[in-house]
């Protein structure tokens, strides 16, 4: 299915910034069973593009006058057809590059459990991995606003409740304890006409060379398939962030985030729109 995607960030400063430079990875891959339209990015300063070691497109955009707000917005439409699996999958690195553990997906005692009950005694299959996100969802129950980006699914697991990027922090971690590779997904997600936050993030699991990569959503207990379009992959979300940046001066700064997804196949509708804010 086609999905029209607006992303906007926003952010405004208490004193004059007199640098930033923020990195971008707002650009769906064009991946098997994924291909851009159209797609724009409006921002200020110079920009620069490049590819990062993940086969992620880029941009890093670099503001050197002083300014008191900063606005990202890119727009488009991505074509995605609901591949449930990559043998042919644009990122250079090996999977065993996705094996290792990262200050985010780092296991205790708790996350090693968890993996064992599912894949320790078994072969890593569907079933399983189903199984999996199952346990997840238990341990780590979908509620905004009581973690944030620096939390590692250690604490995710042991606070009992985070959000997507928690989920699948936790399933990460699972997986590579158990010795499978995986890797951390940050995209979008088509609801409908549900009120959800339309950014989003799964996961994407190592079954070999033969069956390839599988793509799961943690917190909607399925397979990615046409209603999520993927931006960016990595070890974790700190590789695959959508913005990421640092600055000079400023003080105190907001944040305001508003994504909208919509059925791309006709003009003028809006549905799936959702919009979050944050305060830093």
């Amino acid at each position: 299915m086609k999905l029209h995607i607006r992303h906007e960030t926003r952010y405004e400063y208490e004193a004059p910034v007199s640098y930033s430079i923020q990195t971008l990875k707002l650009t769906p891959r064009t991946a098997p069973g994924q291909q851009v339209v159209s797609w724009a990015i409006h921002a200020p300063g110079e920009r620069l593009e490049q590819v990062d070691p993940y086969g992620n497109l880029t941009h890093v955009v670099t503001v050197e006058q002083p300014h008191r707000e900063m606005r990202i917005v890119v727009e488009g439409i991505a074509e995605v057809d609901g591949n449930e699996a990559m043998t042919d999958d644009p990122c250079p690195l090996s999977p065993l590059a996705f094996l290792a553990p990262t200050s985010l997906t780092q296991p205790n005692s708790a996350l090693r459990d968890l993996a064992d009950r599912s894949l320790g005694r078994h072969p890593v299959n569907l079933r399983t991995l189903a199984d999996l996100m199952a346990g997840v969802r238990e341990v780590v129950a979908y509620e905004p606003g009581v973690t944030d980006v620096s939390h590692s699914a250690a604490e995710a697991i042991e606070i009992g409740a985070g959000v997507c990027q928690d989920q699948a922090h936790v399933m990460l971690a699972c997986c590579r304890a158990a010795g499978v590779p995986a890797r951390y997904v940050s995209g979008y997600f088509y609801a409908g006409e549900r009120r959800e936050v339309a950014s989003h993030a799964w996961v994407d699991v190592w079954l070999g060379t033969e069956s390839g990569w599988v793509s799961l959503d943690v917190t909607h207990a399925e397979q990615a398939g046409a209603r999520h379009c993927r931006l960016a992959v990595g070890r974790d979300y700190l590789d695959a962030a959508p913005v990421r940046g640092v600055r000079r001066g400023g003080g105190h700064e907001t944040m305001a985030v508003a994504v909208s997804v919509a059925d791309g196949q006709g003009p003028g509708q809006a549905l799936g729109q959702a919009q979050a804010q944050a305060q830093q």
